[in-house]
């Protein structure tokens, strides 16, 4: 598994940071090989210290440009949050570790833009990302970040993980119980609604370019 997948991080509001007025719900979309241009765009966005948080190491843009043309759509899943003009704000990869005879365990790392912060955003992707490991056999959803991704440690938490600290890092285990009816009409509905309102702000936004074109222009002085 690519080192800079291992790494959780949806980072707490900084001094001088301001979250989105756009206070819409997050709905988390499954992402595929179509996406991989606007998941490069998201983690580039990253500044340095968030992409310390996230990757584990403040990752240069050519690391970056080949974690995401290696991201691994079949057999891991990657999960997208978009806003109102289809920016993917939020993202989750939950890569797939080889299975042991202890049962199977995934590693989820997630990634929240500065703008779309404090609107729950990466407890939601973490909340599909459990779903998800739940109905496809995973027994352990683990996350590795440092001890000072305040956000992370608190979705950890309230999710009941098992932390263990160690040299400024922390690895989180949730264990989870056997798929149901439940989590897979769950999963179901929660893709659909997620594809339906991506739909919508694609509808939205060609709809708004189609008027803007038909207005006149502005006279040159």
């Amino acid at each position: 598994m690519n080192k800079l997948a291992s790494h959780a991080h949806a980072p707490d509001s900084r001094s001088g940071r301001h979250a989105s007025s756009d206070r819409a719900p997050a709905l988390v979309r499954v992402l595929t090989s179509a996406d991989r241009e606007r998941l490069l765009a998201h983690f580039l966005s990253l500044d340095e210290e968030d992409r310390l948080l996230r990757f584990g190491q403040a990752a240069p843009d050519h690391v970056i440009e080949r974690y995401v043309r290696t991201m691994d759509f079949i057999d891991d899943a990657v999960f997208g949050v978009f806003d109102k003009h289809l920016q993917l704000v939020g993202v989750g990869h939950l890569a797939y570790l080889p299975a042991n005879g202890n049962g199977r365990t995934a590693e989820l790392g997630v990634s929240v833009l500065e703008c779309a912060r404090g609107h729950g955003i990466g407890t939601k992707l973490f909340e599909r990302a459990a779903i998800r490991c739940r109905n496809t056999h995973v027994t352990t959803l683990y996350m590795h970040c440092l001890s000072r991704n305040s956000t992370m440690m608190h979705i950890a938490k309230k999710s009941g993980m098992k932390i263990e600290h160690a040299y400024g890092e922390a690895d989180a285990y949730l264990s989870l119980a056997p798929a149901d009816q439940s989590t897979i009409l769950t999963e179901m509905l929660q893709e659909q609604a997620a594809v339906f309102d991506y739909a919508l702000k694609r509808q939205a936004r060609e709809a708004s370019r189609l008027i803007e074109s038909m207005l006149p222009q502005p006279v040159a002085a």
